[in-house]
């Protein structure tokens, strides 16, 4: 199974625009660009979609623990707040971290936990974030 998206850039840094699309067409020309990556502009930025799939994976897969246990959640409510920071190599994303809030009849505190803790090491997202990178780039002139 495989996924795309695509991103188109113009411009300069500071000065330039892009936009973000999806193939399932969720996202259709999102806008994205330098005042909405570092400052407070409208549309969408990298980091804010890696949270965004973040939080949607773990919830996946919390509820994926969870009926292995035989439990079936009402709701479990994810935020993934990721951090970018300014390192010595770089712009770098430092850190992903989830706040969980969950609805679960008959589940324990402890077998919550320890099925969080399960989800939050199996999540493909919670993987990925620490995974290898391969590209193909070619030149266009």
């Amino acid at each position: 199974m495989k996924r795309k998206a695509s991103a188109e850039w113009q411009g300069s840094l500071k000065d330039g625009k892009g936009n973000i699309s999806t193939e399932s067409g969720v996202l259709s020309q999102t806008q994205y660009s330098f005042g909405t990556r570092f400052e407070s502009g409208i549309g969408t930025n990298p980091e804010e979609l890696v949270a965004a799939a973040h939080a949607a994976c773990f919830s996946m897969a919390l509820s994926a623990q969870l009926g292995s246990a035989g439990l079936v959640p009402e709701k479990i409510a994810t935020t993934a707040t990721v951090t970018f920071e300014n390192r010595d190599q770089g712009w770098t994303v430092t850190e992903s971290h989830l706040e969980v809030n969950a609805t679960i009849p008959g589940a324990t505190p402890e077998t919550f936990a320890k099925l969080a803790q399960d989800a939050k090491a199996g999540c493909p997202i919670s993987r990925l974030l620490n995974t290898t990178i391969t590209m193909d780039a070619k030149l266009t002139t």
